[in-house]
C-alpha cells in the first residue's frame, strides 16, 4: 500500500512540474536588447530574437514566421525611441495581445534633425548608464510575466548590472588616456551619439540616424572637407552597414580605416562582440587606437 502511495505521489508530481517550470515565451526586437533579456530570464525564459546578429533594425523587414512568434509569446520588449518602426504592424499582423515593453523606459533621449524633422536618437544603448536603465526595465516585465521567478531575475540583473558598472568605468578609463583634441572618430552612420555624450567622442557620419538614409553630394563634401581639415585618421565601418562610403571617404581624404565597430547589431557567437558587454570590450580599445593617430 506505501508502494502504491509513493508511486502515486511521484506521478503526481510528474504531472504538476511541467506546468510550474513551463518557460516565458519572450520575444526581443533585435540583438542587442536580445542579448540584455537572455542575461536578465536565464533559464526561465524561451527567447525569440527578431532581428539577429549583423542585422538591421532601421530596414528589417518582418517575416510571416516573426508574426508566429509574436502570436504565441507571453512577452514582447523592444528598443523604443522609434528604432522598431514595423513592430506596430507586426502586431497587428501577429493578433499579439500581450504586453510591448520598451526597454529604454526612463532614458533621456538625444534629438537629432534628419530630412528636416526633429526625431529621437534611438541608440541609447550606446551609453551603458542607459544600459543599466534597460536591465531595470527587462527585470520589471519579466517578474511581472513570471512572479514566481522574481528572485531569480532580480538576482540575475544584480549580477549584469554589476557588470555594466564596471565596464562603463573601464571606458572612461580608456577613453580619457586619449588627449581630448584628438578625440574625433567618422562611422558609417550616426550611431554613437549616447556614446559621443557619455564618453567625451565626437563622432562625425556620412549617413543620419537610418542606415537607409542617403547623404547629399554638399554634406559629403563638407565632411570630406572637415576631416582634412582637422586631420582625422579614425575612420570605421560597422558590422551591419555598407562599408562603400567609407571607404569612399577614406580614398579622399587619406584617412586610414580603423576596423569594424558593432553599434546597432551584435557579432555571431563566433565573432567578436557576441554579448552586449564584449560589444563594448571589441569597440573601445579600437577607437583608442584610432584616436590617438588624429
Amino acid at each position: 500500500m506505501k508502494k502504491l502511495f509513493g508511486l502515486f505521489a511521484i506521478s503526481l508530481a510528474l504531472f504538476t512540474t511541467p506546468a510550474h517550470a513551463a518557460k516565458l515565451d519572450v520575444v526581443a526586437s533585435f540583438s542587442v536588447l536580445g542579448d540584455i533579456v537572455r542575461e536578465v530570464g536565464g533559464n526561465k525564459i524561451s527567447l525569440t530574437v527578431l532581428v539577429g546578429p549583423d542585422g538591421d533594425a532601421h530596414t528589417f523587414e518582418p517575416s510571416p514566421k516573426d508574426a508566429k512568434a509574436l502570436a504565441g509569446a507571453d512577452l514582447v520588449v523592444i528598443n523604443g525611441l522609434d528604432l522598431e518602426k514595423w513592430m506596430e504592424k507586426l502586431v497587428a499582423a501577429s493578433g499579439y495581445k500581450g504586453p510591448v515593453i520598451v526597454a529604454s523606459k526612463g532614458v533621456k533621449p538625444r534629438t537629432m534633425v534628419e530630412d528636416g524633422a526633429t526625431i529621437p536618437d534611438p541608440h541609447a544603448w550606446q551609453d551603458l548608464a542607459n544600459g543599466a536603465l534597460y536591465v531595470q526595465n527587462v527585470a520589471a516585465a519579466l517578474e511581472a510575466a513570471d512572479p514566481e521567478d522574481k528572485q531569480v531575475f532580480q538576482t540575475n540583473a544584480s549580477k549584469l548590472s554589476k557588470r555594466l558598472a564596471d565596464l562603463d568605468q573601464w571606458t572612461h578609463r580608456e577613453i580619457h588616456s586619449v588627449p581630448p583634441q584628438k578625440r574625433k572618430v567618422i562611422t558609417t552612420h550616426d550611431a554613437f551619439g549616447y556614446f559621443g555624450a557619455a564618453y567625451g567622442v565626437t563622432f562625425k557620419a556620412p549617413e543620419g540616424l537610418s542606415t537607409d538614409a542617403e547623404p547629399s553630394a554638399a554634406s559629403l563634401a563638407k565632411l570630406v572637407d572637415q576631416i582634412k581639415a582637422e586631420k582625422i585618421k579614425a575612420l570605421f565601418i560597422e558590422n551591419m552597414t555598407d562599408p562603400r562610403l567609407i571607404q569612399m571617404i577614406a580614398r579622399e581624404t587619406g584617412a586610414k580605416m580603423g576596423g569594424e565597430l558593432y553599434s546597432d547589431a551584435l557579432s555571431k557567437p563566433t565573432g567578436p562582440a557576441p554579448t552586449y558587454p564584449a560589444m563594448f570590450r571589441n569597440n573601445v580599445p579600437k577607437l583608442v587606437a584610432a584616436m590617438m593617430t588624429n
